[in-house]
């Protein structure tokens, strides 16, 4: 028996999940980064990313990584909470910077479990899940999409907000409250604006060129600029790094999500940064984000946390039509890679993103997955890593991914994977068979939505992504069987509440399998703002 005790002790001692060796983790999501902007997964490209080559070099690249959504929003809702996004009443679109929250109060979420197993918890960037501002005389916002321009000023912005990060489960907050083209253009500390946006503004999408093109116009703190935002977010997240390292070595780990806002528009590189690609203002953007997840890695080693940091980089989405796809072309580079289509799309340029992890203590440096993962399955690898079980109405549609990040996976880890296009067009893909449920894009990109390039075309799509990577090809006239049970299967997905093994769960509102008509054309004027290419 004391043999055992012993036995037992040690095995707690050195067992990865105890307290002295919990991972800190970094969870770093870049906003409208291309798959092909990432040097080390596209050779070709023209874009120079030491520093996420350097990440990918000391840990592994997943080449088949994907997002639930093609924007913002719902990809972000799947990354905190392991469910997909169009089980909640937002069923296409994104919602604006003064949207009412997402997260349902109490829903368990990825900062909520860390924090309940002794993890400090920080959230550093672009919130954009909604949070909830005081409104005089409960004047109107919209709800599930982005406001108005009469709506901006219907907020008391000296008030605290409610229901947003500190409600989700973090003990820190300091960023923006959507993306950085959505009012108000102020920061946020906790829960509260560090400065009130008293004067009216707005700025270019592209720093330095007089395209006329802006951003939406509306409250903005006094010299409040779009080129200090990334600069702010890497010297908070540095900070954060540098004062928790202790405690963190003393046996209480952190998480930090940091969402950055770049390089979604405004374009808006620092000045140090402008024209050093020699390619456009978006390249010299994306190497500035570069520079900051540089940042972020150099301030773990010095610290003395990297070898026990798990560390995961990727992007919300695929490129958006913003980053002026001619003029990259011309220099040789494209942001989609070998992929159709971009930001907002059903084909992969609208989902499938870069995802480079690093965990020195545990995931070999130089390797490569191709399993099929998804952003929602965030939540199911940070409880297997913890040995944490998850309550049946928690993270219903994530997978761990850690036999994976071990070397340990013998077969895929995913039965099927789910995405959204901007419009709520449905995609379901099961080994190298897509589905797509709609005639065109479903986003922006040709054949548009209702446009006459998509009026003759099939309803439905099916890819063989084994044989035709680039979605050229329909083959659902000669694969019916294929259409009909990967279709059954989506269903089945929408009606269990869930894609993963448990109970059946309810979703917060009935899903529509198809759009209404895209929503009958996003019902109309109130949501042609969030389907305007590049204004997301």
């Amino acid at each position: 028996m004391r043999q055992f005790l012993v036995l037992l002790f040690l095995a707690i001692l050195v067992s990865p999940l105890s307290a002295a060796s919990r991972p800190n983790i970094i969870y770093i999501l870049c906003d409208d980064l291309g798959y092909g902007d990432v040097k080390c997964l596209n050779p070709e490209g023209k874009i120079a990313t030491p520093n996420m080559d350097r990440l990918a070099k000391k840990g592994m690249i997943f080449t088949d990584a994907h997002s639930g959504s093609s924007v913002c929003t719902p990809t972000r809702y799947g990354v905190m909470t392991g469910r997909y996004a169009w089980r909640t009443r937002l069923h296409s679109g994104v919602l604006g910077g003064l949207s009412p929250h997402l997260i349902a109060p109490g829903r368990e979420t990825v900062a909520s479990l860390l924090k309940k197993n002794g993890y400090y918890t920080a959230c550093i960037g672009k919130w954009h899940l909604g949070m909830d501002w005081a409104r005089p005389d409960d004047k109107p916002v919209n709800a599930s999409n982005i406001e108005d321009r009469e709506q901006v000023w219907n907020v008391d912005y000296s008030k605290p907000v409610t229901n947003g990060p500190a409600s989700s489960g973090f003990d820190y907050y300091y960023g923006i409250s959507a993306s950085l083209d959505m009012v108000p253009y102020t920061f946020i500390e906790n829960d509260r604006v560090t400065m009130l946006p008293t004067e009216d503004k707005k700025f270019a999408m592209t720093e330095g060129r007089d395209d006329k093109k802006f951003t939406r116009e509306g409250p903005t703190a006094p010299g409040f600029h779009t080129s200090q935002v990334l600069p702010a977010l890497e010297k908070k997240a540095v900070s954060v790094i540098g004062s928790r390292a202790s405690e963190a070595k003393g046996g209480t780990p952190f998480f930090i999500y940091l969402p950055l806002n770049s390089p979604h528009t405004p374009i808006a590189p620092s000045k140090e940064w402008q024209g050093r690609s020699g390619i456009s203002p978006y390249a010299d953007f994306v190497m500035q984000t570069d520079s900051t997840i540089g940042a972020v890695l150099d301030a773990l080693e010095k610290n003395g946390v990297a070898d026990n940091t798990l560390v995961i980089m990727t992007s919300d989405n695929g490129c958006s039509p913003s980053a002026n796809f001619p003029e990259l072309k011309e220099h040789g580079h494209n942001p989609s890679h070998v992929f159709r289509g971009h930001k907002a799309d059903v084909f992969d340029g609208g989902h499938r993103v870069p995802f480079l992890v690093q965990w020195p203590a545990q995931v070999k440096a130089g390797g490569t997955s191709s399993q099929i993962i998804c952003h929602t399955d965030f939540m199911a690898t940070v409880a297997d890593i913890l040995g944490v079980k998850l309550a049946a109405n928690t993270a219903e549609d994530s997978v761990s991914i850690l036999p994976a990040l071990k070397g340990e996976d013998k077969m895929p880890l995913r039965e099927a994977i789910v995405h959204h296009s901007i419009n709520g067009s449905f995609v379901i893909r099961q080994a190298n068979w897509k589905l797509e449920l709609c005639p065109g894009s479903g986003g922006w990109s040709d054949p548009r939505p209702g446009s006459p390039g998509e009026k003759n075309l099939p309803p439905v799509q099916l890819y063989d992504l084994a044989a035709d990577v680039g979605e050229t090809k329909n083959l659902q006239a000669a694969k019916p069987e294929i259409v009909a049970r990967l279709t059954d299967l989506l269903k089945k997905y929408i009606a269990e509440g869930r894609s993963t093994p448990g109970a059946k769960q309810a979703n917060d509102e009935e899903v529509p399998l198809y759009p209404k008509a895209a929503e009958k054309k996003q019902a109309g004027k109130k949501n042609k703002k969030p389907d305007t290419p590049g204004k997301l």
